[in-house]
């Protein structure tokens, strides 16, 4: 006997769902089963995407049991099952999905790939190419997918040999078949130029250079690469252009310290995104120009635009770079006021910002104040600012490290032996030092030597700064840092013929020091300006104020002689 209908309650359900009310939607699914009516496979369907949009499993398992109890086999069994994979993937149950796929009695490609899609986001790579290997057929979705799974995998070679199978099967691609390539491009440093080159060209030959994404995806392959020239072109030759190939073009510029072509490209952005301000702003940072980028946060903030994590981290570096404390508390206070969850990075660059600003317990109480200590970054933070503080902290940073690698069980890197021998090297600890450099589970890198040759130059500890020193020019030969500090050393002890040495050494190579820079705050604004800087639109009162600060300069030296030579209570007494 056909099931009796109630076209009331099955409406409700329609409106329900319509409204985005999943819930009360499924309820009355209840009412529908305990009077055996089946509603109609499309509102069933619809049911399950919207549980799937919304990660319900709950409420997507209770849809699975009304049909199972409502007749299930009498439906559309493949299109529901489809479904139901969909469904229980995307809620984060591939075993729910699989007992689905197990029990279907006739399964079609699509669900094939649904399922095969399902593994690959979820990055069950064994399962997934289980199931590619069973597949009674495949067709180009299948292949793409597998090379997008390999390729996010970080198995670049998988990845490209799939894509070299797909090409060969001339069963042909269309342009998500260059998603997962253009993923190995970036990351395979050593053939991913002429590997990006190559997928630009099948692009071209292909007809799909038209389609936006795949053309910003391989500006963005270009830019990655730091290959501007190629990605500019590219980009010029784009009939249409979304943000995110000028973000791509923004951050490329930025990330080498072409900060004019970046802010001159920002600028002709539509309506930049919040990652193409952060592109900027991380820009300024890292070239050194602080105050731009807290001027950019500031506008970006103006214009209601919501910053993120990495916002924050690089304008607190500004801050850092700088010296602003002020600016550096106004960023954290907005950080507390937006009731914004900071991650490891975003504290390690409070952390960074306050002790470079000289509020060394201050930037500790914000480490402290972090549950979750389990990243290198934050621990490397908090050691190099007990390092660059010193004064009566070195055993507190020794007891840090310890209890890091010994408590925590995380392996040390370069990086924090870099922090520890900084720390022990300003105490002046060369003993530990030299024992810490033996012990090392690696060879030190650049950064060991470095805060060994800095900790050298303070206390005029010859023999290491220069064996620190070679080691640094042998690493990084066209640096200036270590033949500038080298230099320093002979200096401080008189040997001028070694000081020519390594300046002749330095023009052999032709390596230029980098040209140093002056801040001064005037009227709460921060103005920058090098040696000899004629430039600058305040050059004047600027070399006024030095030549203030230079006259009292010499009186102190006087005054200094004076109580050196003489005796000291009856200068004193005479002083006015």
């Amino acid at each position: 006997m056909k099931p009796k209908t109630y076209p009331c309650l099955i409406k409700a359900v329609t409106n329900l769902s319509s409204k985005g009310k999943l819930k009360e939607a499924v309820d009355c699914l209840e009412l529908l089963l305990l009077k055996g009516i089946r509603v109609n496979y499309n509102i069933i369907a619809d049911l399950i995407q919207q549980c799937a949009n919304t990660k319900s499993l709950k409420q997507g398992k209770w849809v699975h049991l009304y049909l199972r109890l409502t007749g299930f086999k009498y439906k559309p069994q493949t299109f529901l099952s489809n479904h139901l994979i969909n469904m229980y993937f995307k809620c984060g149950s591939d075993k729910k999905a699989r007992q689905v796929f197990n029990k279907m009695s006739v399964r079609n490609l699509y669900t094939w790939n649904n399922m095969l899609s399902g593994y690959a986001k979820q990055g069950l790579i064994i399962p997934a190419r289980k199931l590619f290997d069973e597949m009674p057929e495949r067709d180009v979705v299948t292949w793409n997918t597998m090379v997008i799974m390999f390729a996010k995998s970080g198995r670049f070679n998988e990845a490209l040999g799939f894509f070299k199978e797909l090409r060969k099967l001339r069963i042909g691609i269309n342009e998500f078949s260059f998603a997962g390539v253009l993923i190995a491009c970036v990351k395979l440093e050593k053939f991913g130029l002429n590997l990006t080159k190559q997928v630009h060209g099948q692009v071209l030959v292909s007809g799909f250079f038209s389609n936006m994404v795949l053309s910003s995806s391989i500006v963005d392959a270009y830019a990655k690469s730091d290959l501007m020239r190629e990605a500019k072109k590219l980009f010029d030759e784009m009939p249409v252009k979304d943000v995110l190939a000028w973000t791509t073009l923004v951050s490329g510029y930025a990330k080498l310290g072409d900060m004019e072509t970046a802010r001159r490209l920002f600028d002709d952005i539509p309506v930049p995104n919040p990652v193409s301000w952060t592109s900027l702003i991380s820009g300024y940072a890292r070239a050194g120009l602080g105050t731009k980028a807290l001027k950019l946060f500031s506008d970006m903030m103006m214009r209601g635009i919501a910053p993120d994590q990495f916002t924050f981290s690089s304008s607190l570096c500004a801050c850092a770079s700088i010296a602003s404390l002020k600016h550096g508390k106004q960023i954290h206070c907005r950080l507390i006021r937006t009731v914004f969850k900071a991650n490891a990075i975003v504290v390690s660059s409070l952390v960074d910002m306050y002790s470079k600003c000289g509020s060394l317990a201050v930037g500790k109480s914000v480490f402290n104040l972090m549950g979750d200590k389990l990243d290198v970054v934050l621990w490397n933070t908090m050691i190099s600012a007990l390092a660059q503080h010193g004064h009566g902290l070195v055993e507190e940073g020794i007891q840090l490290f310890e209890f890091m690698t010994q408590e925590h069980g995380i392996d040390a890197d370069q990086e924090h032996y870099a922090c520890l021998v900084d720390l022990l090297g300003r105490a002046g600890r060369f003993e530990e030092v030299k024992d810490l450099l033996e012990k090392m589970p690696h060879k030190p890198d650049g950064r060991v030597w470095n805060a060994l040759l800095g900790a050298s130059r303070i206390h005029g500890n010859i023999e290491l700064g220069r064996i620190a020193a070679e080691h640094l020019i042998d690493i990084e030969p066209q640096s200036s840092g270590p033949y500038v500090l080298l230099s320093n050393i002979y200096a401080l002890i008189g040997k001028w013929e070694s000081v020519e040495k390594v300046r002749n050494l330095m023009n052999e190579r032709q390596v230029k020091k980098e040209q140093a820079i002056s801040c001064i705050e005037v009227e709460s604004k921060v103005h920058s300006f090098s040696v000899f800087d004629h430039l600058h639109p305040m050059k004047d009162e600027l070399y006024l104020v030095l030549e203030q600060l230079a006259g009292h300069m010499d009186d102190e030296t006087i005054i200094h002689d004076v109580i050196k030579y003489s005796d000291v209570d009856t200068y004193v007494q005479e002083l006015p």
